[in-house]
C-alpha cells in the first residue's frame, strides 16, 4: 500500500524523531508498564535487574513493530484522518520501504532480546502479540467491532506475557490479570472510538457495538463491561494473590469508572465519553500499582 505523495527531505535529527514517532511511545510505554506488572508479580524472588530491564526493551521493540506495521498498512485511511494525518508515514517523512524495515528490524531485535533475556513461552506469546496485533486487528478494524474483541487479546496480553516471562508458566493468577486487562479494554476501546467517530467513519473504521452509532445501545455495552471489573478486581484477593487492601482499592476504582458510564448513559455526549475514556486511564494503572503493593 504505497503512498502517492512525494516523500520529502527532511535533517538527521527530524529523520530519527520520525522513527521514534514510528513506535507509538506513549502507547508502547503503556505496553512495556502493564508487561513489567505482570512480570513483578510473578515474581517470588528478588528481581533480577540486567534481565528485567532487557525484558522491557524487548517488550518495548515488539510492540513498536506491530505500530509501524499498522501504520503501514492504515497509512493511507490515516492520510484523512485529522488525528492521524501527522504520522510519518502520511507526512512523507518515512517512505514505506522505511517503515517496513524499521518493523522487521524492531520486530526481530525484540523477539531476540525477549528470549535471550527470559524464555521460550514470553518470546511466542510476544510473536503472537505483535500477529494479532498487526495482521488481524488491523484489517478487520473496517470490518465491524468484531475488531474491538481480536484487539482486546494482544491488548490484554503484556500482564501475561510479564508473568510468563518470571515465571516460565501460565496459571490460573496470570489468566486472573490477563481477564481484567482483557475486559477493560472494551470500554477503554469503546469510549476512543465514540470520541473519534467523525474521523473514524472517514476511514470507514466501524469499532462501536451494535449498528455501531452514539446511541444509548452503545452506551449500555460500555456500561456492562464496566460492570464486569468489580467482581474481577476481587478475584487476586479472593484466590490469595493479593491482599485486602487491593480489593478495597480495585472495587472502589471499578464504582468510579462504573459511575461514569451510567453518566453516559443519562447524557449521550462526546463530553461524557471522554471522561470514560480518560477515567480508562487512570483505572488499569492504579489496580495493577495496589495489586503490586499488596501482593502476599
Amino acid at each position: 500500500m504505497s503512498s502517492t505523495a512525494t516523500h520529502i527531505d527532511i535533517t538527521s535529527a527530524e529523520k530519527v524523531k520520525a522513527y521514534y514517532e514510528l513506535l507509538k511511545p506513549r502507547l508502547s510505554f503503556l505496553v512495556v508498564f502493564s508487561s513489567g506488572f505482570g512480570y513483578a508479580l510473578a515474581s517470588q524472588t528478588l528481581i533480577g535487574w540486567v534481565n528485567f530491564i532487557i525484558f522491557l526493551i524487548a517488550g518495548f521493540l515488539v510492540s513498536g513493530s506491530s505500530v509501524t506495521i499498522n501504520q503501514v498498512i492504515e497509512q493511507k485511511y490515516d492520510a484523512i484522518m485529522k488525528r492521524t494525518k501527522d504520522r510519518p508515514l502520511p507526512s512523507n517523512r518515512i517512505t514505506e520501504s522505511e517503515a517496513i524495515w524499521f518493523s522487521v528490524v524492531t520486530g526481530i531485535i525484540g523477539l531476540v532480546l525477549m528470549f535471550l533475556a527470559t524464555n521460550m513461552l514470553a518470546t511466542l506469546l510476544s510473536f503472537l502479540s505483535l500477529l494479532l496485533y498487526a495482521f488481524v486487528y488491523t484489517p478487520l478494524k473496517r470490518v465491524g467491532s468484531i475488531a474491538v474483541f481480536v484487539g482486546a487479546v494482544p491488548g490484554a496480553l503484556p500482564p501475561l506475557i510479564g508473568w510468563a516471562a518470571a515465571s516460565g508458566v501460565l496459571s490460573y493468577e496470570a489468566m486472573i490479570i490477563f481477564g481484567i486487562q482483557f475486559i477493560w479494554q472494551f470500554p477503554h476501546f469503546w469510549a476512543i472510538a465514540w470520541v473519534s467517530d467523525e474521523d473514524y467513519k472517514k476511514a470507514g473504521f466501524k469499532l462501536l457495538p451494535g449498528g455501531g452509532a452514539k446511541d444509548l445501545n452503545t452506551a449500555i455495552n460500555i456500561m456492562v463491561y464496566t460492570l464486569f471489573l468489580l467482581p474481577l478486581g476481587l478475584l487476586p484477593t479472593l484466590f490469595g494473590l493479593t491482599g485486602l487492601t487491593s480489593g478495597v482499592v480495585a472495587t472502589i476504582c471499578g464504582t468510579l469508572f462504573l459511575a461514569q458510564t451510567f453518566s453516559l448513559m443519562k447524557d449521550i455526549s462526546n463530553q461524557k465519553a471522554k471522561r470514560i475514556m480518560f477515567g480508562s486511564f487512570i483505572y488499569l494503572p492504579i489496580v495493577q500499582i495496589t495489586f503490586l503493593l499488596d501482593k502476599i
